[in-house]
Order: structure tokens, then sequence, then C-alpha cells
């Protein structure tokens, strides 16, 4: 008989640690500095804080409420670890016991010596990357790593029922790419009968180690897909006969859609035999009665509260929605949206935030606590009055906080005509700009920041604390930038940058500059693996009230007669890397940041500065998971980029870079941001975008990386020139620039210095081969 699901639960919860604990440990390991038997102590530790934590907030310890979230790095790796699905190219990896051990997943999430890692992209529309899986039609699935079991018997003996998570069997296949030794056309959706029953031995020794419930995520099934919706059809029906009818030893399961709505496919999970089927009921359309008939005794896990933005839900809405789908359903539970992963914490670590923005805010526990409150409602109408009335008033008092609307920034915005989103014909600029540039052809530049160094970084701190006074801090900047500008002139660059010493992150140096904007100490949220950002806090209408980068880029082409990029984040990254205000579009948000960025390129320009960048690396990242609702999303995005740059002088070179995401869906969008120049991600792709840019016909600068940042592992100049003739063989070479894939700021100096010594090497040296081919 399977066990009741709980009336209150979460998705996931977020595993960094509230002081980044795990990065930390992670890193360390990696340095050599600890031992994994280290890392596994810190992991534990986590992982336990974690389910007391939430049981103290409100979920039940016993049964399966606390899901078993955690990860060393990332989901969709974990799952690739515990069945064995990796590529020949990694077969290596695997020990005597046919196990795939520690050593083993951070070879594949980092890459080695000889070797790329997996392929990074977004996760969904969040800012989360995830490695992706690579699958043949050969790969050998496996039973290869029991970590799932050593967490569970954990939990079980400090008291904790916990429910155990894996990416679904569908949406694992849909992130997987083909392999290199996969035949063209190979889809790795059809290995699904071959990956099945490696889940169906998984949850039998599961159930064997006493586990009520697992969570299988499913959320490619709210996004549309490439393939055809009959194949996805096909693929959930058959998936979840053999898991949920089939298997003759299960524990329960609770399918998870996070991040849209079903669609079509709800009333067809509802006719399998899943015992619990979760849906995104904030971000996603609260399905109709009709469309939940088919559930029958399956439990509706309805995900009411926001789990991917940090405001205080709006209870009275929750308690309207749960109203509804109580009718609806013979079973209800009150969940999170999504995983709480996308947020940090706790808000009561903020206390430098004004008060009353902090009232607005609701972080992971915070949520936690809303979920529970929202629980009581099943079975109960009238149970929290009170605590609806306290909602409202919050809701209330963020229509009217001094600052939330502006006038004057309104007002401009409001007065914006079409000439104002409109810079001029191509080909009248690239002329202005070959004669005030006069740059050699393969043009060598980087995307903007250079390696963070423990100086750098104590000096910040410093300052911060008063132990610096502004001169001393801006002197120890300009040290930095002058030893990075000598460094580029050393190494034969053509178009230098400053390296960004004065800011701490590309988003949240312009939220500490712009009105409109707080920043937290200890929001913490994780991007990838060891990598964490703390995302802004966009509450208010937004304003420049002075220069931002111009002293830094003045003083750094005052040290050199090449040019010197002037660097600026783009509205939409902006956007997409802060908890944004969600009282309004995001496109009136976006305008209104454009025209704080389009003051700055002004003053850039009259600083003397050429060439000037706006990257916009999460372009891709707010692209709707739904083919119908990209269109407008583009023309706002693309709209707000041009808005901030079209005042730019002809001769005046503007660049944007984007990195981490499948960019053939939107290269027309890429090619409507009419830049001159476009730097893209793609050397852990092995320049898969080159055949992209070929076939759209990229007519203006494009520079695909050949250095892959996210790794460690230093590229040999033969691996460089190779794609870059991969890259002169689909792009014309009087388009292309040479580029790492991304900004330096994590990496050391030694492997950079040497990386992109290779990178400039392997430019002249294809540079010469062009030019004897044309003589």
């Amino acid at each position: 008989m399977t066990t009741a699901f709980p009336t209150a639960t979460i998705v996931g919860y977020p595993r960094i640690g509230p002081r980044r604990e795990l990065k930390k440990a992670i890193e360390s390991f990696w340095a050599d500095k600890s031992l994994a038997a280290d890392l596994e102590t810190t992991a534990n530790g986590l992982r336990l804080a974690t389910y007391r934590r939430l049981a103290k907030l409100g979920l039940d310890a016993g049964n399966s409420s606390i899901p078993a979230s955690f990860s060393l790095y990332d989901q969709v790796l974990d799952t690739a670890v515990a069945f064995g699905a990796v590529s020949d190219r990694f077969k290596d990896l695997y020990d005597g016991d046919g196990q795939l051990g520690l050593d083993a997943y951070f070879t594949l999430a980092r890459g080695d010596k000889e070797r790329q890692p997996l392929e990074m992209t977004k996760w969904f529309d969040t800012n989360y990357h995830y490695l992706v899986p690579e699958i043949g039609p050969e790969t050998a699935f496996s039973l290869a790593n029991d970590w799932i079991l050593r967490d569970v018997a954990e939990a079980a003996e400090a008291g904790f029922a916990v429910r155990p998570m894996l990416i679904g069997p569908v949406t694992f296949l849909l992130l997987s790419k083909a392999a290199d030794e996969a035949p063209a056309g190979f889809n790795p959706l059809s290995r699904l009968d071959d990956l099945l029953p490696l889940y169906v031995e998984l949850l039998a020794k599961l159930s064997a180690a006493g586990v009520e419930w697992v969570q299988l995520e499913e959320p490619s099934l709210v996004a549309d897909q490439a393939l055809p919706e009959a194949e996805i059809t096909a693929a959930v029906q058959r998936a979840y006969r053999v898991l949920a009818t089939e298997a003759a030893e299960r524990p329960a399961l609770l399918v998870t859609t996070q991040y849209g709505s079903l669609g079509s496919l709800l009333p067809v999970l509802a006719a399998t035999d899943i015992d619990a089927l979760h849906i995104d009921a904030f971000k996603g359309a609260v399905p109709a009665a009709a469309d939940l008939a088919g559930l029958g005794n399956t439990t509706l896990v309805a995900g009411v509260v926001d789990g991917h933005n940090i405001w205080k839900a709006d209870l009275a809405a929750s308690a309207s929605t749960i109203a509804a789908l109580e009718k609806a359903v013979s079973t209800l539970a009150v969940s999170t949206s999504t995983s709480l992963q996308h947020v940090p914490h706790n808000v009561e670590d903020e206390q430098q935030l004004d008060a009353q923005l902090r009232s607005w805010l609701a972080f992971a526990d915070q949520k936690v606590l809303e979920v529970v409150t929202l629980s009581k409602l099943i079975g109960n109408p009238g149970a929290i009055d009170a605590e609806i009335e306290a909602a409202s008033a919050v809701l209330a008092s963020r229509e009217t906080g001094a600052g939330v609307k502006r006038a004057e920034v309104r007002d401009r915005a409001a007065a914006l005509t079409p000439s104002d989103f409109t810079r001029g014909d191509y080909a009248t600029r690239l002329a202005a700009q070959d004669e005030a540039l006069g740059l050699p052809a393969l043009p060598t530049t980087t995307i903007g920041s250079f390696p963070q160094t423990s100086e750098v970084r104590s000096a910040r701190a410093r300052a911060n604390k008063g132990d610096l006074t502004a001169e001393q801090y801006g002197q120890l900047m300009k040290d930095e930038i002058k030893r990075v500008i000598d460094l580029q002139e050393e190494l034969g660059f053509d178009v230098l940058v400053h390296g960004e010493p004065e800011r701490n992150d590309m988003v949240q140096y312009f939220a500490e500059n712009l009105d409109g904007f707080d920043v937290t100490v200890h929001g913490w949220v994780q991007s990838y693996g060891s990598r964490c950002t703390r995302p802004s806090i966009l509450w208010g209408d937004v304003s420049r009230p002075a220069p931002i980068t111009v002293p830094w880029a003045e003083y750094a082409q005052s040290l050199t007669a090449k040019p010197v990029k002037g660097m600026l984040t783009g509205p939409v990254t902006i956007l997409a890397w802060s908890f944004v205000r969600d009282d309004q579009p995001l496109g009136e948000t976006a305008n209104q940041v454009a025209l704080a960025l389009r003051d700055e390129v002004t003053d850039l320009e009259a600083a003397g500065i050429k060439v000037i960048q706006v990257d916009e690396p999460a372009l891709r990242e707010l692209l709707p998971l739904r083919n119908a609702d990209q269109a407008s999303y583009l023309e706002w995005s693309v709209n707000s980029f041009k808005l901030s740059t079209a005042s730019a002088a002809p001769a005046t070179q503007v660049h944007t870079h984007l990195c981490y995401s499948e960019f053939g869906a939107i290269i027309e969008a890429i090619d409507g941001l009419d830049a001159d120049v476009t730097s893209i991600e793609a050397a852990r792709s092995r320049m898969e975008v080159v055949h992209d840019l070929e076939d759209h016909g990229f007519k203006r600068g494009v520079g695909p990386g050949v250095y892959d940042i996210h790794s460690p592992r230093v590229p040999g100049q033969p691996e460089v020139s190779e794609l870059l003739e991969k890259a002169v063989q689909h792009v014309p070479a009087r388009q292309l620039w040479v580029n790492p894939d991304c900004g330096l700021k994590t990496r050391g100096y030694a492997e950079t210095e040497e990386s992109l010594r290779n990178l400039v090497n392997a430019a002249v040296a294809v540079r010469a081969q062009l030019e004897t081919t044309v003589s």
C-alpha cells in the first residue's frame, strides 16, 4: 500500500550551504589542500543540517516531505554517473568494480589534460548550468554509482525519512546530446528502453532500503522540443508504464514538472500509475478541472509558491488556487513551483537591507514557511485568514514604497521613439571602424575580466571595511589594470581590456551604482558546480546617478595606443542575473536599465573609448520554454539592447558577448542585436555554432570562442588552431575574431597567461596561412 504523500513539501533546497561551505570544501579538494574524506565530512554535515533545518521550519522528518536534493556538482551529472551514461571518451574512468567514483565524477565536470569536460548549458530558463550527458547507440548503461543509497542510509540513521531525487528518464535523454562516436542523426531518446531497466533496478534497491517516495524530475515536459510531440508522448507513456505499472518493487513515485505548464502532456501523465504529480501552478497556468479529471487517486502536488524569485507570496492568490484545485482532485498537497536552489538560504541574514525592502522578501527558508502555512488550508478553508491579511498588507506596501515608481524615469521611457532603437547602416559603420581602428585579420581580444587575485579580493574587502581609503583602493586597482594592460601588450593582443579588477560581479557592480537596486551580503546561489553568484535585487525604477565605468576605462586607455574596450553588462543580463520586480512587465524594466546604460555609452565615447562591449550572455537564458511565447520576448529583449547602444557613433565599434546556451534557436535575434562584433561560447561544444552562423548568413563580426575558461585545462596551440581552422571553413575570415569563451575572472594567472599565449600564437599562425592562400 502506497504511503500517503505529505500535504506540505518542497521539490529542492539550496545545497551550497549558508556560507558557501560546499564551494570551499570542493575547491580545497581540487587544489589538493584536503582529502576526499574531508570533502565528504563537509557534504555529510550540510545534508544533515539541511534536514534538521527543514524539519524545524515545519516539514515532517518522517513522511518523505524533505527532499534529498543535495549534489556535489550537478543533478544531471549525478544521474548520468548513477546509470553509467558516459561516452567512449570517458570509458577509462571506471574503476575495477565498474564504478564511477569521485575522481571520475569531477573529471566529467572539469576535464583533464587530455580531454575536454562535458559540455555545459543553461538549465531551462534559469541561471543554473547543467552538464550535458553524451550518449551513443552503444553506451553501456549500468548502475555505476551508489551515492543515492548512501545518502538515504545516512539520513535514516539520523532519523529522517527523506525523498531521494533523480532526473526522470525522458528529461534525462532529452537533455543529453549524441556522443562523438554516434552516427549522424542519432537521437539519445532512442535509448529509452535500454535505460529504463536501470531505473527499475535502482528503484528496487531504494525500496529495499526502506525508501517510501522517490522524486523523478521531468521539467523537459513543460518545454517545446525539436522532436515531434507524438514521440515525446509515446516516450512518457512508455517510461511510466514501465516504472509505475510494471516495476515489481518500487517506492511511490512523485513526478515533478517545474518551470511552466505541462499542456497536452498533463492528461498523458495523469493516465499513468504514478502516485503523485507535481505541477508548477505559479508560473504555469492552473489546470482546469476537466484536465485534472484523469488523476484519479494520484496526489496533485501544487507548486503555488514561487521557487525562482524572492518576493513574498500573495497568500490570497495562492489560497484561491488551492481552493480551486482541491475541488478538482481527490488528494492535494502544497509545494514550491521549482526547486529552491535558485534562491538564497535565509533573508534574516540580510539585516543590512532596508527594513521595508526586507519585509517584501522571502528566501528559501521563508518559502518553506509559506508552503507549510498554505498547507493548513487543505480541508480547512479559512485556517490562515490572519496570515493572508498580513501578506496582502506587504503587497500594498510594495505598491507605494519610495522609489518603486518614479515619474522622471517613467516619463523618459514613455517619450522613446523608433529612432532611439536604430543605429544606422552596418556597411557605413564597418568602413568608419576600419579606418578608426586599423585592425588585422583575425583580431584578438578577450571577453573582459582577468583573474581576480587574492590581493585584489583582499583590497576590495579591506576597502569595504574602511581599512583602505578610496585613494588607496583606487591606486591598487590602477596597479592591477596596468598589470593587465602590460600583459596583453606583451602577448600581442589587438584589442585590450582593463581586466575589471574593481568589479565584484558583472551584474552586482552595476546594481551597486544604479538607483532601484540593492545587494545582499550572504544571498549566494549556485550557478554551476562550485561557482556561486549573488543576484542583486531590482525592486524599483532604475536610473544612473553618475558615470560608473568611465574613469577605469579612461585610465586603461591612457596606458596604451591600442584600443581598450569599455565594458558594460547588458540590460537583459542584468535582469536575468538579478531578482527582478514582478509588478510590471519585464520589457518595461529592461528599457529603464537600457536607458541607464545608454548614458554610460555616451560618456565612454566622450572619454575617447572607441570599442564598447555590452555583454548579453543571458539573452538565451530568459527565452520562454514554449515556442508561442518566444517572439514577444525576443522583440523586447533585442530592442532593449539596441536602446542601450543605438546612440553610439558609426566609428564606435559595439561588441556583445553570449555564452553557454544553444544559440541556433535564436540566431536571428542575435543578428537582430545589430552589434558590430558578437563573441559566442564555442570551445566546449567544439565549434557547433559556426554551422548556425553559416546557415543563417551572419554578416557582422563574430568571435566563436576557442578557449574554454570554465575548465582549468590549458588548450595547446594546435588545439586552438584546429578550432580556428574549422571556424574559417564556415565563416568568412574577414568577419572572424579570436577570443576565449568567456571572462577570465575565475581562472589563475599562470594557466591564463599560457592559454592566452597559445590563443594569440594560433591566431598569428592561421592568419599567416590565410595570407599564403590569398597570395
